[in-house]
């Protein structure tokens, strides 16, 4: 349902992704067993065995999508899928961090700080972040969880209700549009065939509690998952208090044979998450779990109330040619107190108000044909996305919001258009090609003057995006694929509201540009599943953090020349003797600036990207001896990562160990689950995450000694 997520991603792709959701769907629903975890969260996994080989054969209603293992190998792209209902609940369930560790390639981080939310980062892109995600998009079922202007919201995921994820990396990416590092999209599960009612709670270390209701079941034609949840926590660090209530709804409606009709709605209110602030290397030295003293002072905190509904549209018509039309919209209010008094001439002020009203619309279009005498899937469609801000700065008057400093509406707004075709030039060869042109566009009007100036402007960013992918089917087993494609990251508004000094949006910030190049080769048999993935890509204009605004140290940001990165990826899942299952992923990734001179006149050529590890691997050894239980010892290493740009403070590498396991039952129409995990076996000391060129180098979030969780969840089907 939402461009090119639709194709690039799902299993039974039909172009856009409303039809193979609503397929798979519709598959699980008649499906004369409960499948009652579905509901439930576990640590991510891919799937324990491949589908077993068959004779190569064309693949139908793909575009870059597959309809099973066999034709996934054919997908001319790095690509990790994790099904989330084949494994134990063990996992709290509220970070996206606890599922993407186990991706190669992409690093996902808990900063045990809910007002900055999870870090994630994809071959670098998105790694200087210091709140949400830049550089990955996010959708889930098609709906965007990325603003226009490309700032990601990860906590907005309704992971309780997920029945897959999907991680697509590389030069296809360039297709999405603005983004540089690749897509995260999650699918949900339909409600059960049978009405089912599941509550889930858990409770663990630093005061943690977290519960959730949830509600499913087909009524007609009409599918209905509902879910509530709340999360209460004091946190690792002190001064780290969070309250987060969710609220998610899906209604799946089957109009007649060849159109269907989904809604989505998805809300969160976290009011006063407290933000303990990141620690200098002393700080950290001293007392890991102190907060900073600016923020117990001027008690930073953030609240926000997100609001989002969409509806999807799919309809098959005559002559294999399929229409989808997605609508969305929703509103975010954010209030955020600062660790400074924000009351100087030029600072914007040091609360924050943020009013934003934010939605967008697509068309799809898919055909399967022939053209010159060859198989080929045609994709195309247009999309409109926009967010209109009010955004207003206060004085922070020790805890409490003073006087005006900052009053002005921010828009974005983004138009988009895509032409995609995937060609079967034999019946061992395909080719895919495409392109996206996109135009952003920002505007901003100030009502609040400083000296008469009117700080008003506006500026507007549009580029064309080719991508082109070769994949060679070498036996039904074994695939092996090249890819070469351009694009582009514009800066968020985040990164355009302010200078380093002076007032006003920083206009001359400039979009970065990417060149990507990527080789691969899969394997798939029953029971072994490996990807290899070697990949190069040079970025130009990188969007970097550059001097603190002048009295404020507050973040502002500019353009490197160049840098680049290259690397490899591999992922290898193993099933062992003894109902023994081995997973590994890791990453070899050297990012480093070839050009770049900092503001100080630095001469930074050769520098590491800051934030990027050059090395990280997650392994698991998982064992079911029998039908119900499940146990795992997994382990996460990273390598010695840079906090600044001109690497002159880091990160130690290390490796982290975790056990879980879990033990459903069944008792007529009832099923009971409990569950206990404990991370950070070895009580090891390391830090968790890092903020990238962060203000009076407070770069460290420490992550938490040895802690625990302990839960149960409890389901009823109706007969």
């Amino acid at each position: 349902m939402r461009e090119i997520a639709s194709t690039l991603a799902t299993d039974n792709a039909a172009w856009p992704m409303p039809l193979q959701y609503l397929q798979q769907e519709k598959a699980l629903m008649t499906r004369p067993t409960l499948r009652p975890h579905l509901c439930l969260l576990p640590l991510a996994l891919l799937a324990a065995t491949a589908t077993p080989a068959a004779p190569i054969q064309l693949p139908t209603q793909t575009v870059l999508g597959a309809s099973d293992d066999a034709h996934e190998l054919s997908l001319p792209l790095a690509r990790s899928t994790l099904f989330l209902d084949q494994q134990p609940a063990t996992h709290l369930g509220a970070n996206l961090s606890e599922s993407l560790q186990r991706v190669p390639g992409l690093l996902a981080l808990n900063r045990q700080n809910y007002a900055q939310d999870v870090q994630i980062s994809s071959r670098g892109f998105g790694a200087r972040a210091q709140f949400g995600v830049r550089g990955v998009r996010l959708l889930q079922d098609g709906i965007p969880l990325t603003m226009p202007d490309g700032q990601g919201q990860p906590g907005l995921f309704d992971l309780d209700n997920l029945y897959r994820i999907e991680v697509l990396r590389g030069p296809l990416s360039s297709l999405y549009g603005n983004a540089s590092g690749g897509i995260i999209q999650g699918f949900s599960s339909e409600g059960s065939y049978f009405p089912t009612l599941e509550s889930r709670s858990a409770i663990g270390s630093d005061g943690l509690w977290r519960s959730r209701l949830k509600y499913g079941g087909q009524h007609g034609n009409l599918n209905v998952a509902a879910n509530l949840s709340r999360l209460e926590t004091d946190g690792y660090r002190d001064h780290s208090d969070t309250r987060r209530d969710m609220a998610n709804l899906r209604l799946g409606w089957d109009i007649d044979d060849t159109s269907s009709l989904t809604l989505l709605f998805n809300a969160l209110d976290q009011p006063d998450t407290q933000d303990p602030l990141g620690l200098t290397a002393d700080a950290l030295r001293a007392d890991r779990q102190q907060p900073v003293a600016q923020a117990e002072r001027f008690d930073t905190r953030k609240s926000i109330r997100h609001q989002q509904l969409g509806l999807n549209y799919r309809r098959r018509l005559a002559n294999d040619d399929e229409i989808t039309v997605m609508v969305y919209g929703g509103e975010r209010d954010v209030q955020q107190f600062l660790a400074f008094t924000g009351n100087s001439l030029y600072s914007g002020g040091g609360v924050i108000e943020l009013d934003r009203r934010f939605g967008g619309s697509e068309v799809g279009w898919q055909r399967d044909t022939e053209l010159f005498k060859l198989p080929v899937t045609l994709a195309a469609g247009l999309s409109w996305d926009y967010q209109g801000e009010d955004r207003k700065g206060f004085a922070n008057q020790f805890g409490r919001k003073g006087s005006l400093q900052r009053d002005e509406f921010n828009r974005v707004e983004s138009r988009e258009a895509y032409l995609i075709s995937t060609w079967q030039l034999a019946p061992r060869w395909s080719l895919t090609a495409g392109a996206r042109y996109s135009k952003v566009k920002f505007d901003s009007d100030d009502s609040y003057f400083i000296d008469g100036q009117d700080d008003s402007g506006s500026v507007r960013y549009d580029q064309t995006s080719p991508a082109l992918g070769l994949s060679y089917q070498w036996t039904p087993e074994i695939s092996l694929y090249g890819a070469i494609g351009q694009g582009f990251e514009t800066p968020t508004a985040q990164e355009l509201a302010y200078r380093p000094s002076g007032s006003g949006l920083n206009f001359d910030l400039q979009p970065s540009k990417a060149n990507n190049a990527e080789l691969g080769f899969k394997l798939r048999r029953a029971r072994t599943q490996v990807d290899v993935a070697v990949f190069y890509t040079r970025v130009d204009d990188e969007i970097v953090t550059a001097e603190p605004q002048l009295n404020t140290d507050r973040s502002t940001y500019a353009n490197a020349a160049k840098s680049t990165r290259q690397g490899i990826e591999l992922s290898i899942q193993q099933q062992l003797a003894g109902n023994l299952t081995g997973y590994l992923a890791y990453t070899w990734l050297d990012a480093r600036f070839d050009r770049y001179r900092n503001s100080n006149g630095e001469d930074l050529a050769g520098n590491r990207l800051p934030g990027v590890p050059r090395h990280s691997l997650y392994a698991e050894l998982a064992w079911q001896p029998t039908d119900g239980f499940s146990t795992a010892l997994e382990m996460q290493s990273l390598s010695q990562r840079y906090a600044n740009d001109t690497n002159s403070a880091d990160a130690p590498g290390y490796a982290a160990f975790n056990w879980r396991a879990s033990y459903r039952q069944q008792f007529g129409n009832w099923q009971l689950e409990p569950f206990v995990r404990i991370d950070n076996l070895t009580d090891r000391e390391y830090i968790g995450s890092l903020i990238v060129n962060g203000a009076g180098a407070r770069y460290y979030e420490p992550a938490p000694e040895r802690n625990w969780l302990l839960g149960v969840a409890v389901q009823y089907r109706w007969p």
